[in-house]
């Protein structure tokens, strides 16, 4: 029996410093100190990504949480250290959390991305690492995202839903091996991550993977997805990765126009 919820939804980026995004979306001129105070005028939400790359110093933070309002949302993305490397992950671990200190007290903190790679792959060892580091974040929501469609298991999905961790429903290109484009949740809050449907140079790497525009079409398809996932849910977040250009600005606006007009507004 679906639950009653009335499900709230966050539109966003997968980030937001990005030269490129001068003119498609950031008037010209603005420099990469001012991103953050345009971006808040237009959502309410943004997924953090350097995070990934290198470990930010808390004093990254502060300046964030200063620069938008108190009901603004951060989802932060795991340092590498805890999906990719998975060695010696205690230290770096210790650090990312430290950095996240900025945070405590307000509710701006919405969870912690950890976006493993194509080369993990399922097992029970992996899926006990994938419970461990979880583990590691105590007292944050941790939301879960896989390349690997050898995870698209009912076995996955239970021991998710049993340990509190979300899982992350993605869209990327119809290739071999990758995650079909189903919107599934392991608990109250559901996370959807949109890279583009760039099958040409997924397997090449980098960012050109990302270069993507999403048309109306295939955005209605998702829209018929989360409707559904809306009937067991209370909040979903919904982040565009294919930032090439300001793709990812266009296609969330679009996508938020969609969820409008189908509710009547």
């Amino acid at each position: 029996m679906p639950k009653n919820f009335d499900t709230e939804i966050e539109i966003g980026t997968s980030g937001y410093s990005f030269l490129d995004w001068i003119g498609p979306f950031y008037p010209p001129g603005t420099q990469k100190g001012k991103m953050l105070d345009y971006y808040v005028q237009h959502f309410n939400t943004v997924e953090v990504n350097s995070s990934y790359y290198r470990i930010p110093h808390p004093k990254v933070f502060e300046a964030m949480i200063r620069k938008v309002p108190q009901d603004f949302e951060f989802m932060i993305k795991a340092h590498q250290s805890l999906t990719h490397d998975r060695k010696d992950i205690m230290e770096p671990t210790a650090r990312f959390r430290e950095s996240l200190l900025p945070f405590k007290g307000t509710n701006m903190l919405s969870g912690i991305l950890l976006q493993f790679p194509y080369s993990f792959k399922y097992s029970e060892e992996n899926l006990e690492y994938v419970r461990k580091s979880s583990d590691l974040l105590i007292g944050q929501d941790v939301f879960v995202e896989f390349r690997h469609s050898g995870w698209v298991r009912d076995e996955v999905f239970k021991t998710l839903e049993s340990e509190g961790i979300s899982y992350v429903s993605v869209d990327e290109p119809a290739l071999e091996g990758l995650i079909e484009p189903e919107a599934q949740t392991t608990s109250e809050t559901a996370y959807i991550r949109l890279h583009g449907r760039n099958s040409r140079t997924w397997w090449s790497g980098g960012s050109e993977r990302y270069d993507y525009l999403y048309n109306e079409s295939e955005l209605s398809e998702w829209s018929k997805k989360i409707e559904e996932i809306k009937k067991k849910t209370r909040k979903i977040y919904i982040f565009f990765n294919n930032c090439h250009h300001g793709q990812a600005v266009q296609n969330a606006k679009m996508m938020l126009n969609l969820l409008k007009s189908e509710k009547g507004e």
